[in-house]
């Protein structure tokens, strides 16, 4: 019989792989190439974080623990993964160079906004930015990738101005798949924690919802949830910049992240 955690489990993956489903089909990932990544992932979980302590992990007890043959279960601990680390950092890496605009005093104006900034000539140029800021990434590099996400507009002048205060790719849709692996793992994660911790060592995670809101408030809304949640975050943003570990190997890892949800009427009337 069905447990009522297995019940709520059930439910709760039915719902949040609706939206990943619709992606993965509109994307064409057919069903067998999501399931072989799906037993991938089982056999790296079971591997890195479900052995006994002091144990080194087996084959055995990953295919018991998995459901899945031994063979299988090794076949698939040796399957090679796409490096994906390059496109991750470079998400991460825009997001810095644009804290650094918006936090760093050599980069702002007397009033504190961005300044202007040539691409290459002087200590207080985008270069300089990008190798403060973004590690071994070329200038160019960056430069297209703010660029064709709407960041950032070159003058006739020469002058590379800030035009949007958040890196959100435009026109590179394997961009926006990354975010779409990284953010909802970072929730997910941070649901699974705080199902197991105790109550002092709970990470934050709230939302606000209605399910009453008139048609005609819909848009003034999600203007002011924007407007509100890019000022909370420019804040945090610069909070974190102030800060940062001397060194990078030295410091931690953390994120907070909004988002706004509307789904569409059929959805709402099904659910």
């Amino acid at each position: 019989m069905e447990t009522q955690t297995q019940s709520a489990l059930t439910y709760a993956v039915l719902t949040l792989l609706r939206p990943l489903v619709r992606i993965l089909l509109r994307n064409g990932i057919a069903y067998n190439t999501f399931a072989e990544m799906a037993k991938k992932v089982y056999v790296d979980v079971a591997f890195d974080e479900f052995h006994e302590p002091g144990k080194k992990p087996t084959i055995s007890r990953v295919s018991a623990l998995t459901g899945l043959t031994r063979k299988e279960a090794k076949r698939l601990r040796e399957l090679a993964r796409d490096d994906l680390r390059d496109a991750a950092q470079r998400y991460h890496r825009a997001v810095r160079v644009i804290g650094g605009w918006l936090n760093d005093s050599r980069f702002q104006e007397a009033d504190g906004s961005p300044r202007p900034l040539p691409l290459d000539d002087g200590e207080v140029s985008f270069a300089t930015l990008v190798k403060n800021y973004s590690g071994d990434i070329p200038t160019q590099a960056m430069f297209s990738v703010l660029n064709l996400a709407g960041c950032i507009e070159q003058k006739q002048d020469g002058l590379i101005s800030l035009v949007k205060h958040a890196y959100i790719p435009g026109s590179d849709p394997v961009d926006k798949l990354r975010i779409l692996g990284a953010d909802t793992a970072e929730l997910i994660a941070t649901i699974d924690h705080n199902l197991t911790a105790p109550a002092s060592q709970l990470y934050f995670q709230r939302k606000v919802s209605s399910s009453r809101v008139a048609d005609e408030s819909l848009s003034a809304f999600q203007q002011l949830s924007a407007s509100r949640a890019q000022q909370l975050l420019e804040e945090l943003d610069a909070w974190l910049s102030a800060h940062e570990a001397s060194d990078e190997a030295s410091g931690r890892y953390v994120s907070l992240g909004i988002y706004y949800h509307q789904p569409p009427p059929d959805e709402e009337t099904s659910s």
